[in-house]
């Protein structure tokens, strides 16, 4: 006679997946205070340096690091790679958010501080 109420591995797995991505929620929630205040800046990975938006972004995100604030992007090219160059030319932190899709794995990196 079959058992009824195994538990098989996979739903064993996927019940612990849970607690890990609090504990990434936890991770980041801890350490918001060491970058705040902060501005994020998402866009266009089509911008092109040169580009009226790419210069754009640049400026606006030096001219708000250089107030204080971090920046946070996503770490893609255009409009964010552009608000990571301004940041850290203007001498302020630029922090991206990376995601890494084949391990479903979230990975936070900061590129520099004040």
């Amino acid at each position: 006679m079959q058992d009824h109420y195994q538990i098989n591995a996979l739903a064993k797995e996927e019940s612990w997946r849970l607690f890990r991505i609090m504990g990434e929620f936890v991770e980041g929630f801890d350490a918001l205070p060491r970058v705040l205040p902060a501005v994020t800046m998402y866009g266009s990975s089509r911008a092109k340096p040169g580009s009226w938006s790419y210069g754009t972004a640049m400026k606006l995100a030096g001219a708000l690091a250089r107030q204080g604030f971090s920046i946070i992007t996503g770490g893609g090219p255009g409009i964010m790679e552009a608000a990571n160059k301004g940041a850290l030319e203007a001498g302020g932190q630029s922090i991206d958010s990376i995601s890494i899709l084949q391990t479903n794995s979230f990975q936070i990196v900061v590129q520099a501080s004040r």
